[in-house]
């Protein structure tokens, strides 16, 4: 079999090109420049461009003080990290979950608690269990929409559920939250950060998913004094975050084109979702899979005869990239696969699912002669 010489990659949360308001960033980068140059040319401060901060602060209804926006909501994870996770501190995480969480944890050398996943988020009553059990976690993290791998979305009752655990047990809640704007149906649930009286929770989200990756624009909002501790650390880290990229992203949010930015981001993925899972159905019709109500990821489980270590490379010959569910959790995830669809046009979806179906014979035949 010769290998396809075009690549279909399920493989990248990113948006494509075509999603991308190229234009509209160039108009924005222009009036950053006309309208603050010296700030932007300067160092800047660590907590970020001011006039973002604001906007930032005011689309979440809390004081300015308790925002920082960073270099991609990466930088403000591994703040939060640096701040709060020593050697053996226990950490409860999502299970499957973002590969990138695992890996900044695992490095900060955490007490990783993994928690499955039901079709509406978080086993909360598992966790319940664990914590009555005795187990005492520092932090939890969770990504309450359209989660990644799977897809999934936090339902309103275990949203307040968790608000109350993490007041009874004491552990803080990590919102990261980069997909809260990439809803394409049903009823947007409050943020945990909305609904907490407690000082309980610490949000994170990114400008990545809703205007594009390149500008690496995040942010956390949090306790004032977590906030403030934090601050410190990205002085001593980096002095101050891209000023010019943060003045671009509050032009572009102010100019209004965010706003369609959003609109046009959620109907390309709507689309290219619903191609996917029909792809999925037609081509594979023995998976299992959760089909989303937004986000960039579908997680897909293909049955105990599937092994992702053997096909990812079989897919590769075909033509076709994916990234493999062990990625995503401490252990297991051998017959899981995250899809993307991201980056995949609609009119090419179904051919991408149709070489990953290919691939996956290719395993079985390969295993059937050997």
């Amino acid at each position: 079999m010769a290998a396809a010489t075009d690549t279909i990659s399920f493989s990248r949360g990113a948006p494509s090109l075509d999603i991308v308001d190229i234009e509209g960033l160039k108009a924005a980068t222009v009036a950053a420049f006309d309208k603050d140059p010296a700030r932007i040319a300067g160092y800047g401060t660590s907590v970020g461009y001011p006039p973002l901060r604001e906007w930032i602060a005011d689309k979440h209804g809390v004081a300015v003080d308790q925002v920082l926006v960073t270099n991609g909501s990466m930088q403000a994870d591994a703040f939060l990290f640096d701040a709060l996770v020593t050697p053996e501190t226990p950490v409860i995480v999502e299970r499957p979950t973002y590969d990138r969480t695992l890996l900044g944890l695992r490095n900060r050398r955490g007490d990783l608690h993994p928690i499955g996943l039901e079709s509406d988020g978080l086993d909360v009553a598992a966790l319940e269990e664990a914590l009555k059990g005795g187990l005492r976690p520092k932090l939890a993290h969770i990504i309450p929409n359209f989660q990644n791998p799977a897809g999934v979305t936090l339902s309103a009752a275990k949203r307040t559920r968790l608000l109350e655990l993490a007041t009874e047990y004491g552990f803080t809640i990590f919102e990261d939250d980069p997909y809260l704007d990439i809803r394409f149906r049903g009823e947007s649930l409050p943020t945990m950060l909305s609904l907490d009286t407690q000082g309980s929770v610490v949000f994170a989200s990114s400008f990545s998913k809703t205007v594009c990756p390149g500008l690496r624009t995040g942010y956390l909002v949090g306790p004032t004094n977590l906030i403030g501790k934090i601050a410190s650390m990205a002085t001593n880290t980096y002095i101050a975050p891209n000023m010019l990229a943060q003045a671009t992203i509050f032009q572009f949010a102010v100019s209004g084109a965010l706003e369609t930015s959003i609109h046009n981001v959620r109907k390309a993925l709507a689309e290219r979702a619903d191609a996917l899972a029909a792809a999925l159905s037609r081509h594979l019709p023995d998976a299992e899979f959760t089909v989303p109500d937004g986000g960039y990821f579908l997680w897909v489980d293909l049955g105990p005869e599937v092994d992702v270590h053997k096909l990812l490379p079989a897919a590769q010959e075909r033509g076709v990239q994916v990234v493999k569910g062990t990625d995503f959790v401490l252990e297991g995830g051998e017959h899981s696969l995250r899809l993307a669809y991201s980056a995949v046009p609609a009119d090419r979806v179904d051919e991408g699912v149709r070489r990953l179906a290919a691939a996956i014979e290719d395993c079985k035949l390969f295993v059937a002669i050997s």
